[in-house]
């Protein structure tokens, strides 16, 4: 019984650490920021805030997306500005480094903290 909880969590694990990979490639080209530690919590905070929020109904992933932007703005110096620059760019970072895992080793995995990844 304790090898699919395993799994699982091999899996979440994983999946952080792309997430966070994105958010650290993102953020250290358009902040200078370079700390991946500081990236994969931003991409557990950022997760959080979206599931506390996606749920609700119409205005949910709307909602979920500012409030994913807004814990890169806490986490990142700039602004609004700069964090919606550096979560696009952790998305478009995130769908890259997942397409080459896919082709390259045939990993079929998310990158947890990067929404729609």
């Amino acid at each position: 019984m304790a090898i699919p909880i395993v799994g699982s969590l091999v899996s979440f694990v994983i999946a952080l650490l792309i997430g966070g990979l994105a958010i650290y490639l993102s953020a250290r080209f358009v902040v200078g920021v370079d700390n991946y530690g500081h990236a994969v919590f931003t991409a557990l905070f950022g997760a959080l805030a979206w599931a506390l929020t996606s749920w609700l109904p119409l205005v949910g992933p709307v909602i979920a997306l500012v409030a994913w932007v807004a814990v890169i703005k806490w986490r990142y110096p700039g602004g609004w500005t700069k964090a919606a620059i550096i979560g696009a760019g952790a998305w478009l970072s995130a769908l890259l480094i997942l397409f080459v895992l896919d082709v390259a080793l045939g990993l079929d995995i998310g990158a947890f903290g990067v929404p729609g990844a």
